[in-house]
């Protein structure tokens, strides 16, 4: 099988070129960054961004989008930008795909973000969508995209609801936010700690994925990924700042940050009919990410 992976650079793109390359796979990065050693990889021209050249130049069984913006601040500050990444350049790839690589599968990584503020927990995926921030709605119209792909010239589509991923070599979000402020001696943190997320460490988070290209349908569906445990911040915040044996002050303002949703947690029965099981608990997971601070920071 050859595998295409755009966003190879990011925090999970790099995981999953390692992760199918180590299986044997034939297996191509992709992404704005420029790489002098790797000759399975393509660069796009970041400003004019054409995957036209990428899917004329080989035919691909199986296409991850992993590319993209993923920060809810960063689309309040510049929707633009969060557009460009997480909207427009999703049709810039499936219309390479439909002119050039008609039977290649395409999963598109999105985001729990497009449910906004849940009705009702656990979360289906068939409940009603309210981002409320830009960065879900446009991972919202991305999905629509794929539909769009999908019903009109037959593409094989799939798009992944990520919930809260975490792991080693994420150098953003709260994990690393605490990280970085643990330096300080004192923490101060949006909300009241009571706000609740569904994680899942990136070994899973990789399990899942390949458990998708072999089993989904790829007709425009949408699938959660998480491991459907509703996890509070505050408890979060405790296990984590233990492993990072932190002895200063913490303290939540209170007031949530705009664009973040309250609670999260997803029903996963779908990514279970596939055969999917945790391996890795939240504790295991923090160890193994307070581990590779220490090796890496």
């Amino acid at each position: 099988m050859k595998i295409l992976i755009i966003g190879s650079k990011g925090f999970i793109g790099s995981h999953l070129l390692n992760y199918y390359r180590a299986q044997g796979y034939d297996v191509y990065g992709c992404d704005v960054i420029i790489d002098y050693t790797d000759e399975m990889y393509f660069q796009i021209e970041i400003s004019k961004p054409s995957f036209n050249d990428v899917f004329s130049s080989q035919s691909f069984d199986l296409c991850i989008n992993c590319s993209g913006s993923a920060s809810v601040p960063n689309s309040l500050k510049a929707p633009l930008q969060d557009f460009h990444l997480n909207t427009y350049n999703v049709f810039q790839i499936l219309d390479g795909i439909r002119l050039y690589s008609s039977n290649c599968k395409f999963i598109n990584l999105s985001s729990a973000a497009v449910y906004g503020n849940p009705l009702s927990l656990p979360i289906y995926e068939n409940d009603a969508l309210h981002p409320v921030s830009p960065y879900g709605k446009h991972k919202k119209m991305a999905e629509e995209i794929c539909a769009e792909f999908t019903n009109d010239f037959g593409l094989k589509t799939c798009n992944l609801r990520i919930f809260s991923a975490y792991g080693a070599g994420l150098k953003k979000q709260l994990l690393w936010d605490l990280y970085q402020k643990s330096l300080t001696g004192n923490i101060e943190l949006f909300g009241t700690g009571d706000e609740t997320r569904d994680f899942i460490y990136i070994d899973d988070l990789l399990d899942v994925i390949n458990l998708v290209a072999n089993k989904a349908t790829f007709d425009a569906t949408c699938l959660n990924v998480a491991n459907g445990i509703q996890v509070k911040i505050k408890d979060l915040v405790s296990l984590y700042l233990q492993e990072l044996n932190f002895k200063g002050e913490l303290n939540f303002i209170g007031s949530n940050r705009k664009g973040d949703p309250l609670n999260w947690e997803a029903d996963i029965t779908q990514i279970r009919s596939f055969g999917y099981q945790q391996n890795v608990s939240l504790e295991k997971g923090l160890e193994k990410y307070v581990e590779w601070l220490k090796r890496s920071v």
